[in-house]
């Protein structure tokens, strides 16, 4: 295929669909790519067997940790990336979290951009991904210059009841930002239907705003955006300096295809983002494309996530449980002065989840489904996000040409501490009911193949020996080689790292439009 495009973009998540909508209107000739393809709208979109036991929408491809052991990646590939199975929780960070902070186990170094830098574009990427929420009510929040566009998603009553007691204890519960189109003034005008499955599942029904729904289509729709679905990008070629980047070959249909562009945008997801550039090394980059640094592929960062199942003698019948966040003890409490993080509640567990974990020290088997059926309809359940710090040997290699990961959990005390004080104030609020003891709140940390919130692995910087990106997302060695998604982050912050990635993108494309000479 011979014909040549002003702009490439690799990946359609976040970063990728978001930056292809932004850039659809300016008439340049843009070719996005797309090594999966659009998610089936099938009934088992909404099948917890399929999606959480059987993995129905993960890569089949093999990652290895630093052991060389294999590890199976929660990560799928289609249009829209992982934002087709978020929760849809789109935070922005605090003001603090751009500033250095120093941690119980190290510091988190400072951007050399700020909050104030990324607020209108955050505000932009609450319109466009309509978000609902409701500021004033989290006391870290940082300053926004608009209203949410769409007002909170309510509580239903269990939760309405938990809040309250939250509240009157001294706390500050308040609504997640959720992504969803929901109208609950006139739910005939809504696309969403409260079901429960929504956290880790496709909606079948189309009423999640994802990077697909919301941006990918739109931009598909204009007659100078090209999308190619099933194409993986092998590898990237330059031009005899190195300077610039010639080609994207890509294998598509089973065959070998160079597409030339004057702009080339990698947003593949900071690990695969790392391993592309990692894999079209050559004479001018032995190390790696972009890579005289070496700091691609490191500071790998995926938060330290876990959920806790609080199991009460009260009945929860909700439905459409994830509304509702506790900031509390994001930067520590009396007795620990550091950062802990962030909790927010999950999507109601149900009985084939507790089943696909079936914890042995409750002596029940598989087969017994009325347990866990009893366990799952008295249970409210939470995640827990502490951030993990950036440090170089976290990184992502080649073992061939598979990806490997190398990391280490660090500063663990901040979450074992954020573990056990959300604990404690569990037990504390029983709205009127006994708990049951806290050996039956069933704990469980993402082991290392849960790498939603990955980030970090081309960070950017003024420094191109610190950094492999400028603060426009272009790679200092490279002139028209740019990366949009969660490699750029210089740290983790403890909140969803999402709203910043599209933020970002909508950032960088107002750059691109300025570069290209568009409108």
């Amino acid at each position: 295929m011979t014909t040549h495009y002003d702009l490439i973009i690799i990946g359609t998540g976040a970063g990728g669909g978001t930056l292809a909508y932004r850039l659809a209107p300016t008439g340049k000739k843009i070719l996005i790519l797309e090594r999966g393809s659009f998610l089936p709208r099938e009934k088992a979109n909404w099948d917890t067997v399929q999606v959480v036991q059987q993995e129905r929408y993960h890569t089949s491809e093999v990652w290895y940790d630093h052991k060389g052991q294999a590890i199976h990646p929660g990560v799928g590939y289609f249009v829209g990336g992982n934002t087709k199975v978020y929760g849809g929780a789109l935070f922005r960070w605090r003001e603090q979290d751009f500033d250095r902070v120093i941690h119980k186990g190290g510091i988190s170094p400072a951007w050399p951009l700020k909050y104030r830098d990324f607020e209108p574009y955050y505000t932009q990427a609450e319109q466009l991904y309509e978000v609902h929420g409701q500021h004033g009510i989290d006391p870290t929040e940082p300053p926004a210059s608009e209203a949410y566009p769409y007002p909170a998603i309510s509580h239903e009553p269990r939760i309405q009841e938990i809040h309250d007691t939250l509240q009157n204890q001294g706390y500050h519960p308040f609504y997640l930002p959720l992504a969803v189109k929901l109208n609950e003034v006139n739910r005939r005008l809504s696309a969403c239907i409260r079901c429960n499955t929504c956290d880790g599942f496709p909606c079948l029904v189309d009423a999640k705003a994802d990077a697909d729904v919301t941006c990918v289509r739109p931009a598909e729709q204009y007659t100078n955006v090209t999308l190619l679905t099933e194409a993986k990008v092998k590898q990237l070629h330059t031009n005899p300096s190195g300077r610039e980047v010639t080609a994207v070959e890509v294998e598509l249909n089973g065959e070998t295809h160079l597409f030339w562009s004057d702009i080339v945008v990698v947003a593949c997801g900071a690990i695969n983002s790392a391993a592309l550039l990692l894999k079209s090394a050559n004479d001018n980059h032995p190390n790696g494309l972009a890579n005289s640094s070496d700091q691609v592929g490191r500071n790998l960062m995926k938060h330290q996530n876990g959920a806790i199942i609080g199991v009460t003698t009260k009945a929860n019948l909700t439905t459409f449980q994830k509304t509702m966040a506790v900031n509390d003890f994001y930067w520590g409490d009396e007795e620990f002065d550091y950062p802990m993080g962030h909790v927010q509640l999950l999507g109601k567990i149900n009985a084939d989840m507790i089943a696909q974990e079936s914890p042995s020290f409750l002596g029940l088997s598989f087969r017994e489904q009325h347990a866990f059926e009893t366990i799952a309809s008295h249970s409210v359940d939470w995640w827990l996000t502490a951030e993990d710090l950036p440090y170089p040997n976290n990184r992502v290699t080649l073992r061939g040409e598979s990806i490997q990961l190398h990391y280490t959990e660090n500063n663990t005390e901040a979450y074992d501490r954020l573990l056990n004080r959300w604990i404690g104030v569990l037990k504390g609020i029983g709205c009127g009911e006994q708990i049951i003891p806290a050996s039956f709140y069933f704990r469980k940390k993402l082991p290392l193949q849960g790498v939603a919130h990955q980030c970090g692995t081309c960070r950017f910087g003024d420094d191109p020996a610190t950094s492999v990106l400028d603060l426009n997302c272009r790679t200092h060695d490279v002139d028209n080689l740019y990366v949009v998604d969660g490699s750029f982050f210089r740290s983790s912050a403890a909140v969803n790292p999402t709203l910043t990635i599209i933020a970002n993108a909508l950032r960088v494309g107002d750059h691109l439009v300025e570069r290209m000479g568009a409108t």
